[in-house]
């Protein structure tokens, strides 16, 4: 019975893993994942989403043989862990759609957990399946790797701040010459408040990345705020529907965006389908020491949209560190005349090091770029 039962579960994973853009390596570490989240009685309406992903629900109905009431009733089973979304469309039609063990894995820990021995467990199998998945691109490293200039990006970085901290003066734009932006091309938000007051919608819940650190007995180094991440609009409606966050005011929004800024986080911005043309769903407000998606934490390929670059002002710089203390990319070093220098190719134009500069020595060089970045090769 155990057996057939966890040839069930490795089913829904290969299912499941049609929803998301990575591949999950299949292991009893996942299953073991998916059994938390999905339980047993539910497994028949994952079945019923193989073919396609968001359906609605005259289509699960004729997928699963299953009648509404009891479609409906695993549907809020499964959307509580995470596994479904379920928000109407633009016409009002009620969408299904199964999401991907990421969103899942966001969704769980974004939610204000106990520390207690289910939840650290369940962080712990998170874990061990991130070192899974690390192993895994190692071992595939040349192909991973001759494929990161086809990625899209999955975030985009907002600038902190047009104003220095400690002067009070503005921080000087430089205008990029050399890139050409097709007058057609709709530039996103490049303010995170513009952004917070576009929505009529907004819940924050915890940072999943800060709790699950803090369930792995690794609190983060840099900031006391947990409850900072953002959903908007039809996200916001669903997370808090769903328990994993609450619904704000814009004006609680942006007290919370002020201080994470103080605290040195990161904005980004994350967009429907992952097109940074579509509307923003969520932002976050990252660190260096928990963000999955840094330099210095990620396990795979990571592409990230931004519109700056940070360029030092070598006759004004003092030398003093501030910037590279408070870089989320761990992209500035000082040279060997005690000069900060930026490096190009890990910098991702969120401006926190031209907020804290002292001196106001770092300006931003303004135009859409493209950061990617891949880990190391350990083998």
């Amino acid at each position: 019975m155990t057996e057939n039962i966890d040839e069930k579960y490795k089913n829904v994973a290969e299912i499941i893993n049609k929803a998301g853009e990575f591949a999950y390596p299949i292991t009893d570490t996942l299953i073991n994942i998916l059994k938390y989240n999905v339980d047993e009685e539910d497994l028949d309406l994952i079945f019923g989403f193989n073919n396609q992903i968001s359906q609605t629900m005259e289509q699960l109905k004729e997928n699963t043989g299953l009648a509404e009431d009891q479609i409906l009733k695993k549907v809020k089973s499964l959307a509580k862990k995470g596994v479904i979304f379920n928000q109407p469309n633009r016409q009002g039609v009620m969408i299904y759609r199964l999401l991907p063990v990421a969103r899942q894995f966001e969704y769980t820990f974004m939610k204000k957990l106990d520390n207690s021995e289910e939840f650290r467990a369940l962080a712990d199998l998170y874990h061990k399946l991130d070192k899974e998945i690390e192993a895994l691109i190692q071992t595939n490293y040349n192909k991973f790797n001759s494929t990161l200039d086809k990625r899209l990006p999955i975030d985009r970085t907002i600038l902190t701040s047009f104003i220095n901290k400690e002067t009070g003066n503005e921080i000087e734009i430089v205008i990029n010459e050399k890139v050409d932006v097709p007058t057609e091309i709709v530039l996103a938000s490049q303010k995170v408040e513009e952004i917070i007051n576009k929505y009529e919608d907004i819940a924050v819940g915890n940072c999943f990345c800060r709790q699950y650190k803090d369930l792995l007995g690794d609190p983060c180094k840099q900031t006391e705020i947990r409850e900072n991440c953002f959903t908007l609009g039809k996200s916001a409606r669903h997370t808090a529907e769903q328990g994993f966050s609450r619904l704000i005011s814009k004006e609680e929004a942006l007290k919370i965006i002020r201080a994470t800024r103080e605290d040195g986080l990161v904005h980004k911005a994350y967009h429907l389908h992952s097109d940074i043309t579509k509307e923003e769903v969520a932002i976050c407000n990252c660190c260096s020491c928990c963000c999955l998606n840094s330099r210095n934490l990620m396990i795979g390929p990571v592409v990230n949209a931004n519109n700056y670059l940070a360029k030092v002002k070598e006759d004004e710089c003092i030398g003093c560190c501030t910037c590279i203390e408070n870089c989320q990319n761990s992209a500035i070093s000082l040279n060997n005349e005690n000069i900060a220098e930026i490096n190009e190719e890990y910098c991702i134009g969120c401006g926190i090091c031209a907020y804290f500069c002292p001196e106001n020595a770092i300006s931003m060089i303004e135009g859409p770029r493209l950061v990617r970045m891949i880990p190391p090769r350990k083998n």
